[in-house]
């Protein structure tokens, strides 16, 4: 398995205590498979991709990636993860302001030494970018900005993609051709796919699905 999770437990502070949002989680996901995690909000779904993305550490658990315990991993060793291992899409785009479009794709391609300028362009024409590759993150909309960011992951060649709604900011037609392209290249490049989504519609394409109900899979 290039994921496993095993008895993943996490809570947070409240006012009045501990408030338990992961209750003993356990998941795994091979090279090449794509995976849906629904849920409502509040179930625990984006602190589970969190967890695994090494954002967090669960309080009791473990995690592996790639046969690597990211639950035992200092701050740089999980760093290191999301530079070299782990391609990560989360609703907050975190684009560069400072630098346009082309840069911004290829950033964490470059971070982890495996640039590679023929796929960067792939991935922009293939997510309706090639145009404003000289633009910056300022000048695009929302939507723009989700698929720089979603080129950005992919660039790097991750083993395992992460991604929390990452067609949220999408009109319905866009969103069906980002989330194709994603699994095409997932599919290409022989990496895991592991998606939050709300969309029952886009669920359905995923290979498997995993419902997430009060800290639990259901």
């Amino acid at each position: 398995m290039l994921l496993e999770l095993r008895d993943i437990k996490k809570s947070f502070t409240g006012a009045e205590g501990p408030v338990p949002v992961l209750r003993g989680v356990d998941l795994a996901l091979g090279a090449g498979e794509s995976l849906a995690l629904t849920g409502e909000s509040g179930s625990g779904k984006s602190t589970l991709l969190h967890l695994v993305g090494g954002l967090d550490r669960p309080d009791s658990g473990r995690i592996t990636v790639a046969g690597e315990d990211v639950t035992a991993l200092d701050d740089r060793g999980r760093a290191a993860l999301r530079r070299g291992t782990v391609g990560v899409v989360f609703q907050q785009f975190n684009l560069i302001p400072s630098l346009d479009i082309a840069a911004n794709i290829a950033f964490q391609a470059r971070l982890a030494g495996r640039h590679d300028a023929a796929l960067a362009q792939d991935l922009a024409e293939r997510l309706g970018l090639a145009a404003h590759l000289s633009k910056y993150p300022e000048q695009l909309s929302g939507g723009q900005q989700q698929r720089t960011a979603i080129a950005r992951a992919l660039a790097a060649r991750p083993r395992l993609v992460l991604a929390d709604e990452p067609t949220g900011n999408l009109d319905e037609a866009t969103a069906e051709a980002v989330l194709g392209a994603m699994l095409e290249l997932v599919a290409e490049t022989g990496a895991a796919l592991l998606m939050v989504t709300h969309s029952a519609h886009h669920a359905a394409r995923m290979g498997r699905r995993l419902h997430l109900r009060a800290g639990r899979i259901a």
